[in-house]
């Protein structure tokens, strides 16, 4: 038996990176899954790795792709039971070179994208106690980075929106809480040592390893690492485990 036997799952940017990771260790635990991202590639080839698994393209800044995604979950698999908040993009300027398409950008991907995925699935989640929500911040939500104002800023909402979530919900049986990685060996990341290497003319590698010793263990988080802190906040042993925001960044910040 495995801890999420039959219960469905709901996971954005579910097609690569953290949120590839979160579906197989979900999946892993008995989890049906219905994974959504702008991009259909990845999501369907998730989909065919993965047993009980569809793919939903979808445009989370949009209210009404998340509420499509909502129903074509519920076609899937029947009402959703857990929310995972993953899907983020970040990009890089000093703060007077934002412009405000680029701010509102961010803004829309990471927080009003956020929220609108919820929203969508919230009526399913809340229908019975057991409900789960999580997010998926970053670091970047709980201090403070150079050059990436927007991205910060917009993780900062969400978990502020995550804590007003939890206490609202709490009554209900539904835990809200949010996991903070630090830079994690995804696609993410990847851009962003690109962009640094073509500003500093250092390695791909040499960029990457300035970008991991903003962790206190001097590497990049593993994807497989944040799955598993989900994982953990999707069992029903974590029931009193609400309004958290986890940081997994290999030390305190």
């Amino acid at each position: 038996m495995g801890l999420l036997d039959g219960r469905h799952v709901l996971i954005t940017g579910g097609g690569t990176g953290i949120g590839a990771a979160v579906a197989r260790a979900l999946s892993k635990e008995g989890a049906k899954l219905s994974l959504a991202s702008r991009r259909k590639a990845p999501l369907e080839a998730m989909a065919s790795e993965l047993p009980n698994t569809v793919a939903i393209v979808a445009d989370i800044t949009k209210n009404t792709d998340c509420t499509a995604m909502a129903a074509a979950a519920n076609a899937a698999h029947g009402p959703i039971d857990i929310v995972i908040a993953n899907a983020g993009a970040a990009s890089s300027a000093p703060v007077g070179q934002i412009d405000l398409k680029a701010w509102q950008a961010a803004i829309d991907v990471n927080l009003t994208g956020a929220f609108l995925t919820v929203g969508a699935a919230l009526a399913d989640v809340t229908r019975a106690p057991g409900g789960r929500i999580v997010f998926i911040a970053s670091t970047a939500g709980l201090k403070g980075y150079p050059y990436v104002a927007a991205y910060v800023a917009a993780k900062h909402g969400v978990i502020g929106l995550m804590k007003a979530m939890s206490l609202e919900l709490a009554s209900k049986g539904v835990t809200v809480n949010a996991v903070c990685p630090g830079y994690t060996d995804t696609p993410l990341v990847d851009a962003a040592a690109a962009k640094i290497s073509a500003k500093t003319g250092r390695s791909a590698d040499d960029s990457r390893a300035a970008l991991a010793k903003d962790n206190a263990h001097g590497r990049l988080i593993a994807p497989e690492e944040v799955a598993s802190t989900v994982l953990w906040l999707c069992s029903p042993e974590t029931a009193s485990i609400n309004g958290q925001a986890i940081a997994v960044t290999g030390g305190p910040l």
